[in-house]
């Protein structure tokens, strides 16, 4: 079966200029995102084309990518190979990691691609030590770039332009931004830190995008929430938990610590000293 030049998967997408324009974007946020995450274990759910963990430097880290991996028909010579091997296949809906045993996982429009978004953020909950984080990047549906996707979309449903690719990725559901931290918030996560990028209007020529580069300092500056991608980072909390070790005994010598008043007796400070009767 030949397939339609209208359908566009992420990975092939990726290779366009504004593809490239934003996987600058997001490989410059993570390298400064992950850098102070410390740990032992740390994942990189999906799109290989992306090194989210490569300035992380925790000592065990990993790739998986989604379902079974491909035949062995030998490399394809057209294909681009991806600068991060994947070293794992698996379900993201049943991730193969014991429980509370990953210190950081990064999604990297996982969750858009995913069958069962809901379950994956679940897996992912499970998977996470207490204080573990998890690093999240998707499509923002209300910018430039989304108001095209659904015009684009639109069209289709009127029936104009269905052999026409869509300009952005045609698979997938794009999850808004306050609708992911309203199912982070569901699962116990606490939200640390968020942020939008890649203000260029959607433009599909490098010459228009390099133009258009001024945008990135107003549209920052102006405009915040109209980012084409946005980037988030939560932390897992647990209820109850109780802290251990020197944390906690330097938690219960500030709270026991008594306040000393200076009392004056005959021109000498004194914290002890009474009145003689």
């Amino acid at each position: 079966m030949t397939k339609s030049p209208a359908i566009i998967g992420l990975a092939e997408w990726l290779r366009t200029p504004a593809g490239r324009y934003l996987l600058a974007w997001e490989q410059q946020h993570l390298d400064h995102s992950v850098t102070d995450l410390f740990g032992f274990h740390a994942v990189q759910l999906g799109l290989p084309e992306l090194d989210a963990l490569r300035a992380n430097r925790m000592p065990h880290r990993w790739l998986c990518a989604d379902g079974a991996p491909p035949l062995p028909n030998g490399p394809d010579p057209g294909a681009d190979d991806p600068p991060t091997r994947v070293v794992l296949h698996c379900d993201f809906d049943a991730l193969p990691f014991d429980a509370q045993s990953l210190d950081l996982v990064v999604l990297p429009h996982t969750l858009e691609l995913a069958r069962e978004p809901h379950l994956a953020l679940r897996e992912v909950e499970r998977v996470l030590r207490p204080e573990g984080r998890v690093v999240i990047l998707g499509f923002n549906p209300t910018s430039l770039w989304g108001l095209r996707q659904r015009v684009g979309r639109m069209r289709r449903g009127l029936g104009f332009g269905r052999r026409r690719a869509l300009f952005l990725p045609s698979t997938g559901e794009f999850i808004g931004y306050r609708r992911l931290r309203d199912w982070l918030r569901l699962l116990s996560f606490e939200i640390e830190a968020g942020r939008f990028g890649c203000y260029r209007p959607p433009v599909v020529s490098d010459r228009w995008l390099a133009r258009f580069e001024w945008t990135e300092r107003t549209g920052n500056r102006w405009w915040p929430v109209f980012g084409a991608v946005y980037a988030l980072t939560a932390v897992k909390r647990v209820r109850g938990m109780r802290l251990v070790g020197l944390v906690r005994k330097e938690r219960l010598k500030s709270k026991a610590a008594p306040a000393v008043v200076a009392h004056h007796h005959r021109g000498i400070p004194s914290s002890t000293s009474k009145k003689r009767s």
